[in-house]
């Protein structure tokens, strides 16, 4: 019998602290506006996200944070700056619900996973509530436990 392949991941890079520091309850996927370097320096697989969160300008939303270190072998021309702010594209009607929902009912917007959607990237958002010390110790015992019962079930 033949194993199966698993098919290509398309993350390029994923925020693990996300889940672990908020609750979130909803996701969107905005677009970025990149340089031609990011673009080269993402197929490499040098970015990061881990410490990148998004504001609210003007009516526009930026990704502050997210990592991108450029290739050596850029062009000598180019000033690549590695921590710049990228602005989002979102639909006028997903961003006006997301200044709701920051403005009013202060929820914080996290930058969740980087991933490829038909030759361009994209970033999933995560629309959350920050995570008491407590409920992080509680999320970390809910993940014990299922790993203890998943072991219990397989021996």
């Amino acid at each position: 019998m033949a194993k199966k392949k698993k098919a290509p991941s398309n993350q390029i890079a994923r925020n693990k602290r996300a889940t672990f520091d908020y609750f979130i309850e909803d996701t969107y996927e905005a677009g970025l506006e990149l340089k031609g370097w990011e673009m080269k320096s993402i197929r490499d697989g040098k970015v990061q996200i881990t410490e990148s969160y998004v504001t609210i300008k003007n009516g526009e939303m930026f990704l502050f944070g997210a990592h991108i270190t450029p290739l050596v072998s850029a062009s000598s021309h180019v000033n690549a700056e590695a921590d710049r702010t990228r602005k989002l594209l979102l639909h006028k009607e997903e961003i006006a619900k997301l200044i709701g929902l920051v403005e009013r009912k202060g929820y914080t917007l996290v930058a969740l996973n980087l991933h490829w959607n038909k030759q361009r990237v994209k970033l999933d958002l995560g629309v959350g509530k920050g995570k008491k010390q407590h409920d992080k110790r509680a999320t970390e015992k809910q993940r014990d436990w299922q790993r203890d019962k998943a072991r219990i079930m397989k021996g």
